[in-house]
This record gives C-alpha cells, sequence and structure tokens, in this order.
C-alpha cells in the first residue's frame, strides 16, 4: 500500500489532458486578465480566502489548478519562489514529502525530491523523482517558473509544475500554481486500487451534482486527489511566503506550525495526522535534508 500512497501523494495537482503541455512563458497581462475574470470567485467561495481551484480529469491525465491573491509583495515572492533551494524549503511541507535537494549539475538545477506515506520513512523505502528546475520567464512585475520530472511511480509519466505571479496593487501579488502529469494503464490501476481501499472516503473540494434533486456533494476519486494535493501544495507557498516575515531563526518553526493549521481548517479534505505527529516528523525530515542522498 505504500507505493500507492506515494502515487496519490504525487497526484497533488495534476494537470495533463493528453498531450497538452505547460507553455514556457506567460505574460504579466494575461495573469491579470485571469485575475480579472476571476474577481468574483475570488471574492464569494468556500475556502475562506480569494482563492479559486480548478480540476479536471482525462483519459491520459489528470489536471489541477490554483489561483490565489496572497498578501505578500511581488519581490517578496520573487524573492522566495526564484530559488531551487527555497522551493526544497516549500516542497518538505508536504505531508508525503521525505525529501528534498536542490542539485547543480552540468545541465541546470535538479530538485531531487523522494515521496512516500504519511508517517515517518527511510530513504531506501520512498520513490525519487528527479525535477529540473527552469525560471522561464522574469521581469519586473511577472514571473514564470517550470519544474519537469520525466518519470514518476506506477506508470506516472512527465511531471510538469509550473507557478506563475504577478504584481498586484497593495503590496498582493496574484499566483497560479499547477502540477502536471501523464498516467498510464498502470497507474490507474494503482490509484484505483488506492481509492477502493485507505482512499475510499476522501473527498475533494468541488461540488458536483450526483444526478436528479440530490443535492451537490463533494467530488471525489482522482480528482478529490489532485484537489487535495494542490490545496496542500498551495498552502505550503502561502506558509513559507508568511514565515520570510519571522527572524531566521524561527521561520522554519513558524512554517511547520501554519502550514498545519491552515490544512486543519479543511478537516474534510485535508486532515491525516495530529499536530504533534507531524512536527515530529517534519523536524527530523528537515534535518535529514541536511544530507545528501
Amino acid at each position: 500500500m505504500g507505493g500507492l500512497q506515494c502515487l496519490a501523494g504525487l497526484a497533488l495537482a495534476c494537470s495533463s489532458a493528453g498531450a497538452l503541455t505547460l507553455p514556457d512563458a506567460g505574460s504579466a497581462a494575461a495573469l491579470r486578465g485571469q485575475h480579472t475574470r476571476l474577481k468574483q470567485e475570488l471574492q464569494h467561495n468556500a475556502f475562506g480566502r480569494p482563492l479559486v481551484l480548478r480540476s479536471t480529469e482525462s483519459a491520459d491525465g489528470l489536471s489541477g489548478d490554483i489561483y490565489a491573491v496572497v498578501a505578500h509583495p511581488f519581490a517578496k515572492v520573487g524573492t522566495g519562489m526564484k530559488s531551487p533551494e527555497h522551493w526544497c524549503e516549500v516542497m518538505i511541507l508536504h505531508i508525503n514529502t521525505k525529501y528534498c535537494h536542490a542539485m547543480a549539475e552540468p545541465q541546470g538545477t535538479t530538485l531531487r525530491v523522494h515521496i512516500g506515506k504519511k508517517t515517518p520513512q527511510e530513504i531506501a523505502d520512498v520513490t525519487r523523482v528527479d525535477f529540473r528546475y527552469r525560471e522561464t520567464i522574469s521581469t519586473r512585475t511577472y514571473f514564470a517558473i517550470t519544474l519537469t520530472a520525466k518519470d514518476g511511480p506506477l506508470g506516472t509519466s512527465n511531471y510538469r509544475i509550473r507557478l506563475e505571479a504577478v504584481e498586484l496593487p497593495g503590496q498582493q501579488s496574484f499566483l497560479h500554481l499547477t502540477y502536471a502529469y501523464d498516467v498510464g494503464l498502470a497507474g490507474r490501476l494503482a490509484m484505483q486500487t488506492y481509492l477502493a481501499t485507505v482512499g475510499a472516503d476522501k473527498v475533494g473540494f468541488t461540488l458536483v451534482s450526483p444526478g436528479g434533486n440530490a443535492p451537490p456533494i463533494h467530488v471525489a476519486g482522482v480528482r478529490g486527489v489532485v484537489e487535495r494535493n494542490t490545496m496542500r501544495y498551495y498552502l505550503a507557498i502561502d506558509s513559507y511566503l508568511a514565515s520570510q516575515r519571522e527572524p531566521p531563526a524561527t521561520q522554519l518553526e513558524h512554517r511547520l506550525q501554519s502550514w498545519f493549521s491552515a490544512v486543519e481548517r479543511y478537516p474534510r479534505q485535508l486532515h491525516e495526522v495530529e499536530r504533534s505527529d507531524y512536527l515530529a516528523m517534519k523536524r527530523a525530515e528537515v534535518l535529514r535534508q541536511q544530507t545528501l542522498y
């Protein structure tokens, strides 16, 4: 079951509609236009914050996107996120991430990420995925970063993570986070097993109609997996950025506490372990990141 939980952990915000690929570069104007189009949803939603979550499923993959206004100046967002090392500090907050280390290599920077269960594990027992880091565009008011990986566990491949951000008035920023992968037959069979066992009672955030006169229900299945993990990673980014206001000596503890408090705002979807267990596990995993595996 560990491999299935690993696959579910990687399926955090999968965006893949067959041959869909993420564009290398957007623009400040395009992202501001999206902000304008989503204005009403950002102001009125079930999340209690200016956030819009999208997810879709196709024959070959899944997709998840988060659009959010954050109370962080654009310059601070850029300083925080335009760094491979900082991405590792973000990714380790996710409950399924066991290890992350940025490697400078001749072909560019690689993030060596290990994904596993929601409980403590040895590095030898988890799955490694190598993401190539690229800053695809950066201007005074806009940037886009992509992380790509060729292979993942259990029949998954072609992972793409993308974060773009644009400056907003009032010392705020507008973020768009996407995480994508392709999934083959083996991956779908593994996910079906997960959803029929330990993931059977889990749901996402989107309300869908079951048909007839029945009231809307929360989406389940693989879209639920995508939505839960998309939210976990968005909250990791927001918690990391918020921690940068703290003294360096207290930043790690601040973001660990902040991330757990944030996910507990949505217990139906995101509660997995108790705070003390999460904190003990993550403190040990952060310490382990000082060693190269």
